[in-house]
């Protein structure tokens, strides 16, 4: 039962993550703020799992409601949360865990007209947009190379994950993707294949047809989105209390969890690595046939 007559008190309520961090970084999170663009499949799991960390203020965008295909893997999707809008959702649950929470919400997501509210005063930016929301994407990441704001990608995939970093002056998202002028296909291939140049989940993937990159339609799993939670929270410690090496692009990290495997991954050159290139010309190689069987 509910004790109602308890006070939210903000270093009662955090103090379990003193040790692995000190009293003062605790306070210096509480001072922070994060920008989370895509509250779906990973988006919400990063806002609660930072919420718990103690970060003190977040601006939030989608444009999205609840449906009952998010159930499978998405925070915030519930019976009872059903056609609500996901950043009305989310900010609640955020504020249920810390009262005091400063969010912004960005109902419309994240749009040109909007780009430099949604940025203000922003610490670090952590990327929950859908796979296949390319144009936002390269939008959200462009803004953050010129304004000097850290940038935080961690793919659900498969039963894994696959971390990127971009920080301030060192590769951008464009220099290592590469997505400028692709078409659709090669802007999913060159996506792909740079979140995961190992490519750890490929070989347990049981039904084939579940995957339609074309309609922009594949399969999940909870524990990719808990993982992603988990490793991009950790970066955006780091990041914040100026802790420890921080892998930047096109340095990555890809966990495996199903096949028990992690892979430090380095693609100089990014996607025009040579690496990459014959990894993207086998992959859409292996997509078209996949397209003529169907």
């Amino acid at each position: 039962m509910v004790n109602t007559m308890t006070t939210f008190d903000y270093q009662q309520a955090f103090s379990r993550n003193i040790g692995w961090v000190t009293q003062q970084e605790q306070q210096l999170l509480k001072g922070k703020k994060i920008a989370i663009a895509g509250l779906g499949g990973v988006g919400g799991s990063h806002l609660l799992t930072l919420a718990r960390l103690g970060i003190g203020a977040f601006h939030i965008a989608d444009f999205d409601k609840f449906e009952l295909p998010n159930f499978n893997r998405q925070a915030g999707a519930t019976v009872s949360h059903l056609d609500r809008p996901k950043t009305d959702v989310l900010a609640e649950m955020a504020q249920d865990i810390n009262p005091d929470l400063q969010i912004k919400k960005f109902p419309k997501g994240v749009t040109l007209e909007n780009l430099s509210e949604f940025f203000a005063g922003v610490d670090v930016y952590v990327d929950g947009l859908d796979f296949f929301a390319f144009d936002a994407r390269e939008m959200v990441f462009s803004y953050c190379a010129d304004h000097a704001i850290p940038a935080v990608t961690a793919a659900p995939l498969g039963m894994g994950t696959a971390l990127l970093n971009f920080l301030p002056g060192q590769m951008t998202f464009e220099e290592y993707f590469q997505l400028k002028g692709k078409s659709e296909t090669d802007k999913i291939l060159h996506f792909l294949l740079g979140l995961s140049p190992v490519m750890l989940q490929r070989g347990y993937l049981v039904d084939q047809s579940a995957v339609d990159l074309l309609n922009h339609k594949g399969p999940s799993t909870p524990m990719a989105c808990e993982l992603c939670a988990g490793i991009a929270a950790t970066q955006v410690l780091k990041i914040l209390l100026q802790r420890g090496k921080v892998l930047a692009a096109p340095w990555g990290l890809q966990f495996d969890a199903y096949t028990n495997k992690l892979a430090k991954t380095w693609r100089p050159g990014g996607n025009a690595n040579l690496m990459q290139k014959l990894g993207i010309w086998f992959a859409r190689k292996q997509f078209l046939g996949m397209l003529k069987t169907k």
